[in-house]
């Protein structure tokens, strides 16, 4: 199973925001689309950076209401991991697991064109491990 399996069940919406945007405008809008993190982004289509609910938790743990006023690009994590629409969902899982990332762009080349969610890949093994279940059993049952 690839990617963009993933992708085409849920969509390839991302949310992003310009590296300027303060902290307190990020909250707002993390809150806004019920979501854990967005990608950082000067142009709306390449990944800058990512920031999610803990970097401004850290933050806060660190700078106090200050960090309300300071720019996403203080706080974002740079160097981001991406996939690829083709990546394999078990190597995405190892990945996420191995680097405790919970939100991963998929990019084609420089272009941002989703983005998958911890969540995202543990339902999709899920209803896989699911589908394999069923089809041993409705062939355990016309072997019978």
């Amino acid at each position: 199973m690839q990617v963009k399996s993933i992708l085409k069940a849920k969509g390839t919406r991302v949310i992003t925001v310009a590296p300027h945007t303060t902290i307190d405008a990020l909250a707002h809008r993390l809150r806004l689309e019920n979501i854990g993190a967005v990608v950082v982004s000067s142009d709306g289509v390449t990944v800058d950076g990512i920031i999610s609910e803990r970097d401004v938790l850290r933050g806060l743990a660190e700078h106090g209401t200050e960090l309300l006023v300071m720019p996403v690009d203080a706080r974002m994590t740079h160097g981001v991991q991406t996939c690829t629409p083709e990546a394999d969902v078990k190597e995405v899982m190892r990945l996420m697991t191995q680097k405790r990332i919970r939100h991963l762009p998929v990019v084609n080349g420089d272009r941002l064109v989703g983005i998958v969610s911890i969540g995202d890949v543990v339902k999709n093994r899920l209803d896989d491990m699911e589908m394999e279940a069923n089809v041993l059993r409705d062939y355990a049952i016309a072997r019978g």
